[in-house]
C-alpha cells in the first residue's frame, strides 16, 4: 500500500480574511451559494450498475492511492499575477509558490481563475526505487479562465482540462525545461478510455504506475459536474479490497484496582464509530462494530507510544476471520465515511463484482455503446463534431517523467492532549 502523501504549501487559517476571502471566490467561480468543499464523490459499484455500464456511455480510469484534492488558480486583486492553492476534504486551503500557467491563446498573458479535480500521489523512480516525485494526476475541471463548465458533460470538462490548461502548460515546461525545477510538484492528466477498454487499463495503465492502485473509476459522460456524493461516479473495486473509514474509539476496562478508573495497559476493545453527519457544527458518531487486534499488534502499539485513539481508520473485511482487520491511519480525512456510505460499501462488498466477472462482461458493454452510437442523432449545427469523436477521450500530451526528491513537510498533529497515560499522540 502506498504511503499518503504530506499535502505541501503554506497551510491558510479557514477563519482568517484570506481563508473566507479564498473560499467566496471558488463559490463564485462556481456559481454556488455555499463556501463548503466543492467536490464530488463516487459510490462504490455493485452488480447492478453492470446494467448502467451497458445501458449509458461512461468513461472509465484507474483510481490512484493518493490524496484528493482541488488545485486553484486565481488572480491576485492586487498585482495582477496569479495565486495558487490546494484544497483538501476538510475545505483547507494551502497556498504555493512556483507554479505558472499560460493562456490557451496568448501564452505571454497568464491563465485566469481555474479549478481542477485530482489526486496528489506520490510516485516512486521506477530506475532507483528510491527517489519520490509528489505529483498531481487531473482528471476533471470545474472552471477553467473565469468560465465555470461544471454543467457541461465530462468529455466537454476533460477536453478543456486537456486543451485550455495541460496543452499550455506541458508547452511551456518543454520550452523552458528549468522551470520545472521550481515547481512545488509535478502536474499530469489522467488517461480515460472508454467503459469497455477496461483490459487497457488492467494491462496497460496499471502496470506503468509508479504508484498504488486502489481500483477503477467510472464516470457517465454526459452528465454535469455535481458537488457531494454523485450517484453518476462509480468506485469499483474487487470486493474483498473494499475499505470503510471509521472512527476508532478505544474503550478501556476498568482498573482491577480501582474499578472507578479505566486500565490503560489493558487491551481494550477497538470500537469502530461510524458518522452520522453534523449537529450544530459538531461530528456525531455512533457505534457501528469492533475492529479486531491481535495481542501481539496491541503490544506493538504500545510500544511505538502513537496516538491510536479518536482517529479515522481505514479497515477492511477479513472474510476467512469474518471480522474488520486495519488497513491504516487516514488523518488526511476530516470524518469517516457516512453511514449511508457505510451501508452502501457492506451491500458492495456482499453483491459486488470480481475483475473476472467485470472483464466478461466487456463485450456486452461494447456492443450496446456501439449500438447506441449507430442511431441517428438530430442534427446540432455544421460545425457540431460527431458523437463518436465527441465522446471519445482526447489524448493528452506525452510530457516526460521528472523524478526527484520531494521535501517532507513537518507531520501534521491530530488534536488532544500530546501524552495520555504515558501513550504520545
Amino acid at each position: 500500500m502506498s504511503p499518503i502523501p504530506e499535502l505541501p504549501g503554506t497551510l491558510v487559517h479557514p477563519n482568517s480574511d484570506q481563508g473566507l476571502w479564498l473560499k467566496g471566490q471558488v463559490a463564485h467561480l462556481c456559481h454556488l451559494d455555499n463556501d463548503r468543499f466543492p467536490g464530488s464523490q463516487p459510490v462504490s459499484f455493485s452488480e447492478s450498475n453492470l446494467a448502467n455500464l451497458e445501458s449509458e456511455d461512461f468513461w472509465v480510469c484507474e483510481k490512484s492511492d493518493g490524496i484528493r484534492v482541488l488545485f486553484l488558480v486565481l488572480t491576485n486583486p492586487g498585482t495582477g499575477e496569479q495565486m495558487v492553492s490546494i484544497i483538501d476534504r476538510h475545505n483547507t486551503y494551502r497556498t504555493l509558490e512556483g507554479f505558472y500557467f499560460p493562456h490557451f491563446d496568448n501564452p505571454t498573458k497568464p491563465l485566469r481563475s481555474t479549478l481542477l479535480d485530482g489526486e496528489l500521489v506520490l510516485d516512486v523512480d521506477p530506475i532507483t526505487k528510491k527517489y519520490q516525485t509528489l505529483r498531481f494526476l487531473a482528471f476533471d475541471c470545474l472552471a477553467v479562465d473565469n468560465q465555470c463548465i461544471m454543467a457541461k458533460p465530462l468529455d466537454g470538462r476533460y477536453g478543456r482540462l486537456s486543451d485550455w490548461f495541460y496543452k499550455p502548460f506541458s508547452t511551456m515546461l518543454k520550452d523552458h525545461p528549468k522551470m520545472a525545477d521550481h515547481l512545488p510538484f509535478q502536474i499530469s492528466v489522467k488517461v480515460m478510455r472508454l467503459s469497455y477498454h477496461i483490459d487497457m487499463v488492467f494491462n496497460e495503465d496499471i502496470p506503468k504506475l509508479q504508484h498504488g492502485n486502489d481500483g477503477l473509476i467510472y464516470t457517465k459522460v454526459q452528465t454535469p459536474y455535481s458537488p457531494g456524493t454523485d450517484r453518476n461516479i462509480l468506485k469499483w473495486k474487487p470486493p474483498s479490497e473494499n475499505s470503510i473509514d471509521f472512527k476508532l474509539v478505544l474503550r478501556f476496562p476498568p482498573s482491577p484496582t480501582n474499578p472507578g478508573l479505566p486500565d490503560f495497559y489493558a487491551k481494550p476493545v477497538f470500537a469502530l464509530h461510524a458518522w452520522y453527519g453534523d449537529e450544530r457544527g459538531v461530528a456525531k458518531y455512533d457505534l457501528y462494530d469492533q475492529l479486531h487486534v491481535t495481542d501481539e499488534e496491541w503490544e506493538s502499539m504500545k510500544q511505538n507510544g502513537v496516538q491510536v485513539d479518536d482517529r479515522i481508520v481505514e479497515v477492511h473485511w477479513d472474510s476467512t476471520l469474518q471480522k474488520w482487520r486495519m488497513m491504516r491511519f487516514r488523518d488526511d480525512k476530516p470524518n469517516g465515511n457516512h453511514i449511508s456510505v457505510v451501508e452502501n460499501i457492506i451491500r458492495s462488498i456482499a453483491d459486488g463484482v470480481e475483475k473476472d466477472a467485470l472483464l466478461y462482461r466487456t463485450q456486452k458493454i461494447r456492443n450496446a455503446w456501439k449500438e447506441r452510437q449507430s442511431r441517428p442523432r438530430p442534427a446540432t449545427g455544421p460545425s457540431a463534431p460527431g458523437s463518436s469523436a465527441r465522446l471519445q477521450p482526447p489524448t493528452i500530451p506525452n510530457v516526460p517523467m521528472r523524478y526527484g526528491p520531494s521535501a517532507k513537510p513537518p507531520w501534521s498533529k491530530v488534536s488532544g492532549p500530546a501524552t495520555i497515560a504515558g501513550m504520545k499522540r
